[in-house]
C-alpha cells in the first residue's frame, strides 16, 4: 500500500460517466471508486432516493473522512479514479477536494439527457447539474488548474481520439484496453446500479451516438433553456479538434486583425453581452431577409464623429423601409455611449450600428410578422482605417453593376449588400483592395464600399449620388474641397475619365480618405499620392480632431485610458 495519484472525474447524471469509469477501470495502473461522496450528499441535502437508506447504512456519510481515508488514502495502484457527480460537492467538504489530485469534466448536451432523465428522478435544474460543473470549472481555473473538458458525444464518435487526448491532458499514458470492457455488473458499481446502470451493463464499449435525438417533452423546454448556456460555456472549453460535423468542419481559430477585439462587449437588443454571445434570433428579419439598416461611426479623441448626421440617415432609412416600434434617438445614443464606456473605447475605434426590423413570430417575408419591435446592435471594435491611406490602393472595375433606384434605392442604407459583395468578390479575385462599380449606363457610381473622387487639372469631380449611397464622409469631403478653394463638379463621369485622372481617392467612415494609385492596371497620375489628395486628407484629419459628439464617461471609464492600435 502506498500513496496514489487521484484523478477526479466530474459530470452530471446520464452523461456516460459510468461508461467512462468502466473504461478507466480496464487500465493496469488504476483503481476506481464509484461516487464515493454519495452518502455524504444524501446526508447533507436530505434528498430522497429509492436506495437512500441502503446507501446511508453501507457507505460512510462523513464526507471529509471519506476524503482523507478513502479518496486520498493509500492504495495498491499508481492512480485512483474517482467518479463524482457535480451536485455531490457539498459546502461541508474541505478545499482539499479541489486542491489535490487531477481533475477533468465530462459534459453532455442537455437536449440528449432530459428525455430519459425522469425515469428515476424528476428533472430539475439542480439535478441536471450543469451549473455545478461550470462552477467547478471556474473554481479549478482560479486555482491555476483549468481542467480538461470532454463531451460525451465526441467520446461516442471517436473514443480512441478523445481518450488519448484526455490522457495527454492528464499526463498519463493512454492504454488501448480503455476502449473495451466485459458486459454485466461490476464489483465496483455503486449500490444504486440497478436503478441507473441497466443500459451500460449491456455495453462492451462506447456506442455510437443516436442518429436522431429523442423527442423533447414540452414540459422540459424551460429546463433546457436554463441549462443550455452552461453546457455551451463548457463545450467551448473542449478540444477544438473534436468540434466537427458534416455541417461545420473543424477549423482552427483564425487570428483577428486586431487581437484586442477578442474580448469586447456588444450591444444586442437591450443589453451588453460578450462577443461570443452576441447573436440575434433566427427569426430576426436581418436573418430572414437582410431586412435592416446600418451606419458606420468613427471615434476620435473621446468623440463620435458626425453622430447626428448618421442617426439622421438611419432614421430616414428606417422610415423608407416602413419600420415600426423604432427605438428613440436618445435610446440609441445611450446604447452607443454605454457600449463605448463598457469597452473603454474613446479613440481608434469604429462602430457598426445596425437596426433590424426585429424578430418575427414565425418565419416569412411579411413585416406583418414583426410584432416584437426593432433589434438594435452596437458593435464597437478597435479598428484603425482599413486601407493604406499613405501608400494608396489599387482598384479594378467590377462587371457587377450598381443597383438602380428602379430596384433598390441606394439612398436607403440597408443590409441587403449582395450587390456590393459580388463586386467585392471580383476585387478579391483580382487581388486588389476594392472594385469600382458602374451604373446601368456605364458611368462610374462608387466602389463596393466607398464613394469616389477624381482630380483633373486641379479641379475635383465626383459622380452624382443617383446610383450610389450619398455618404456622410462624401458630403464632409465635398464641403472641405470648397473650403480649401478647389472647384468641385458633381456630374456623370465615365470610366475612361477615371483612368486618365491626375489623382483619385475614395471616402468612407471606415477607411477615411484613401488614395488610389491604379485602376484596371492603369497608373493614376504619376503613381504617387497627389497634392490635392494630401491637402484634403490633412483638412479631414483636422476636422476629426476638432469636432464630434462628446462621449459621456463614467468615473471608471475615465480612468481606463485607450488601447493603442499600431
Amino acid at each position: 500500500m502506498g500513496e496514489v495519484e487521484v484523478i477526479h472525474s466530474w459530470s452530471a447524471p446520464r452523461s456516460l460517466s459510468t461508461s467512462l469509469m468502466y473504461s478507466f477501470a480496464q487500465r493496469d495502473d488504476i483503481e476506481v471508486l464509484d461516487e464515493p461522496l454519495y452518502a455524504n450528499f444524501l446526508r447533507v441535502t436530505g434528498v430522497d432516493r429509492p436506495y437512500r437508506d441502503e446507501v446511508l447504512s453501507k457507505m460512510d456519510s462523513d464526507g471529509n473522512k471519506v476524503l482523507n481515508e478513502v479518496i486520498f488514502g493509500p492504495g495498491e495502484k499508481k492512480y485512483r479514479y474517482c467518479k463524482h457527480i457535480a451536485k455531490q460537492r457539498t459546502p461541508d467538504l474541505t478545499a482539499d477536494l479541489m486542491k489535490r489530485g487531477k481533475h477533468f469534466i465530462l459534459i453532455r448536451n442537455p437536449l440528449h439527457i432530459l428525455p430519459s432523465f425522469d425515469k428515476v428522478v424528476p428533472p430539475s435544474f439542480s439535478e441536471l447539474g450543469l451549473s455545478g460543473l461550470a462552477s467547478i470549472y471556474c473554481e479549478l481555473t482560479e486555482l491555476g488548474k483549468a481542467p480538461p473538458v470532454i463531451d460525451s458525444e465526441d467520446l461516442q464518435k471517436d473514443p480512441e481520439a478523445v481518450l488519448s487526448g484526455l490522457c495527454e491532458d492528464l499526463d498519463i499514458p493512454f492504454q488501448s484496453s480503455m476502449l473495451r470492457w466485459e458486459a454485466g455488473p461490476k464489483d465496483y458499481d455503486g449500490m444504486w446500479a440497478q436503478w441507473w446502470y441497466g443500459g451500460v451493463h449491456k455495453s462492451t464499449g462506447f456506442s455510437k451516438p443516436r442518429e436522431y435525438p429523442a423527442t423533447l417533452p414540452v414540459h422540459l423546454y424551460d429546463l433546457l433553456e436554463q441549462s443550455m448556456p452552461f453546457y455551451k460555456m463548457l463545450r467551448n472549453k473542449t478540444r477544438k479538434t473534436f468540434h466537427t460535423s458534416p455541417l461545420r468542419p473543424s477549423l482552427p481559430d483564425p487570428p483577428l486583425p486586431v487581437p484586442e477585439n477578442e474580448k469586447i462587449l456588444v450591444w444586442v437588443g437591450d443589453e451588453l453581452v460578450p462577443r461570443n454571445d452576441a447573436k440575434v434570433s433566427v427569426f430576426d428579419s436581418v436573418v430572414q431577409g437582410g431586412d435592416g439598416v446600418w451606419e458606420g461611426l468613427r471615434i476620435y479623441n473621446g468623440k463620435v464623429f458626425k453622430l447626428e448626421e448618421h442617426l439622421d440617415r438611419m432614421s430616414d432609412s428606417a422610415k423608407a423601409l416602413a419600420f415600426v416600434n423604432v427605438p428613440s434617438r436618445e435610446a440609441i445614443k445611450e446604447a452607443i455611449f454605454k457600449t463605448l464606456n463598457a469597452n473603454g473605447m474613446f479613440n481608434n475605434s469604429h462602430i457598426r450600428l445596425t437596426l433590424t426590423r426585429g424578430k418575427k413570430v414565425t418565419s416569412g417575408m411579411s413585416p406583418a410578422f414583426n410584432l416584437y419591435g426593432c433589434t438594435l446592435i452596437v458593435l464597437a471594435e478597435w479598428k484603425p482605417p482599413v486601407y493604406d491611406n499613405t501608400g494608396g490602393i489599387k482598384l479594378i472595375t467590377a462587371t457587377t453593376r450598381r443597383n438602380s433606384p428602379n430596384s433598390v434605392d441606394s439612398k436607403i442604407h440597408h443590409n441587403n449588400l449582395i450587390n456590393n459583395i459580388l463586386a467585392k468578390i471580383e476585387g478579391n479575385v483580382a487581388q486588389v483592395e476594392d472594385a469600382l462599380m458602374l451604373d446601368k449606363d456605364g458611368f462610374v457610381s462608387e466602389t463596393n464600399a466607398t464613394n469616389v473622387f477624381m482630380v483633373k487639372k486641379g479641379q475635383v469631380f465626383t459622380p452624382h449620388a443617383d446610383y450610389c449611397l450619398p455618404g456622410i464622409t462624401r458630403a464632409t469631403v465635398m464641403d472641405l474641397i470648397v473650403k480649401e478653394k478647389f472647384i468641385l463638379h458633381e456630374r456623370r463621369i465615365s470610366l475612361s475619365e477615371f483612368h486618365a485622372a491626375d489623382e483619385v481617392w475614395t471616402t468612407g467612415t471606415m477607411g477615411e480618405l484613401t488614395p488610389v494609385l491604379m485602376i484596371d492596371g492603369r497608373v493614376i497620375g504619376d503613381g504617387k499620392v497627389g497634392p490635392v489628395t494630401k491637402q484634403i486628407q490633412h483638412a479631414y484629419k483636422t476636422l476629426t480632431e476638432e469636432s464630434g459628439v462628446l462621449i459621456p464617461r463614467s468615473d471608471l471609464a475615465a480612468l481606463g485610458g485607450d488601447i493603442p492600435i499600431s
